[in-house]
């Protein structure tokens, strides 16, 4: 016990440099640690939207491109719940304590995966009400996506 008590000292020292690194708009590496976003699902990044002047997009690119401005090379708190098939650690993540999967959902880059929970529900309907980001294109949902392709 007073390993992992050191371990975490060390580990949450302002000395201890955090490498993050996006892979997409719901999953992100931190010091080699696969984080999978709990409770969403963003595009892929192959996943082509076409936003209101017909235009192709490449929705799962925005979406991380959108996560990457929110971390913007700031300390990415995890709060571990699972661990996934994949073996990602399944967790909800935070930077200054502002919810990064609200953060997608509610401004309409990322998607409440309900097949998981529904806690990001609301979040959604408030991004699709307003037709935030993708709302305001034509899409398929990420789990419809990936059963086509």
């Amino acid at each position: 016990m007073r390993i992992l008590f050191i371990l975490f000292l060390f580990l949450s020292s302002p000395s201890f440099a955090q490498s993050v690194k996006i892979v997409d708009g719901d999953t992100i590496h931190i010091n080699k640690i696969k984080y999978r976003f709990h409770g969403i699902d963003a595009p892929e990044m192959k996943q082509i939207c076409i936003d209101e002047n017909n235009k192709n997009i490449k929705c799962g690119v925005l979406s991380k491109q959108k996560l990457i401005e929110k971390i913007n090379h700031q300390k990415v708190n995890c709060k571990h719940i699972t661990v996934d098939r994949y073996k990602r650690v399944v967790a909800e993540c935070f930077v200054n304590n502002e919810s990064l999967s609200r953060y997608l959902v509610k401004n309409g880059y990322a998607f409440a995966y309900r097949r998981y929970s529904d806690q990001f529900v609301q979040d959604e309907e408030y991004a699709k009400l307003n037709q935030l980001g993708l709302w305001k294109m034509k899409f398929d949902f990420p789990w419809d996506y990936r059963k086509k392709n």
